[in-house]
């Protein structure tokens, strides 16, 4: 009997640190037991604090989105958050649900700015959804082609929204340029939008 309690928690464990990271918005992440496991983290120039943090400003948004019943059903809209910078991408037919969206986002805790990319326009096709998560895949790909020393591709958040490519992330201003000549070469990428934060 206790060995068949023990199998069953052991693979409650492995359960939950299997879907944690789905939960916290689908990075590599995950929280057990109060320790973080990853390795991202290790490359991340964020502190573990803030990952977390952020991880849980967009289960937040979800939450208070999915609350608004007009906003839901009318809009598509999606908020990346990195270190306390919250970026709402998507689209909303009317600027008062756009400015809706954006009123729920700043009132968020832990978010210390917020970038409003909604278009005004009807909710995009899941054929335009399934193009902007190639072209995420594909400039996540390119990015391990930037020559410099040091450059980590994994502190680069991309997001894609109607062809266009959001960058978020602590980086060097040379990382930023870069980055940035190497995204407008990938397939498919029709502008090109800096949400980075400098460091040095």
């Amino acid at each position: 009997m206790k060995n068949t309690e023990a199998s069953a928690r052991t693979l409650a464990l492995a359960l939950l640190a299997a879907a944690t990271p789905a939960l916290l918005g689908g990075c590599a992440e995950a929280v057990v037991g109060g320790a973080v496991a990853g390795a991202a983290v290790v490359h991340d120039r964020r502190t573990p604090g803030t990952v977390i943090d952020d991880q849980l400003v967009e289960l937040r948004w979800i939450h208070e989105y999915h609350k608004d019943e007009t906003l839901k059903k009318q809009s598509h809209i999606s908020a990346t958050s990195y270190n306390g910078v919250l970026l709402l991408t998507g689209e909303a037919p009317t600027e008062d649900l756009r400015a809706r969206a954006e009123a729920i986002a700043r009132g968020l805790p832990k978010v210390r700015r917020v970038h409003n990319e909604i278009r005004i326009a009807a909710p995009s096709s899941l054929s335009a959804r399934s193009s902007d998560a190639l072209i995420t895949a594909k400039v996540k790909t390119s990015l391990f082609k930037v020559k410099l020393e040091d450059f980590d591709p994994t502190r680069v958040k991309v997001v894609t929204s109607n062809g266009t490519v959001y960058l978020m992330g602590l980086v060097t201003r040379q990382e930023a340029a870069a980055v940035v000549e190497q995204v407008r070469r990938v397939k498919g990428v029709q502008r090109v939008v800096k949400v980075f934060e400098y460091i040095g």
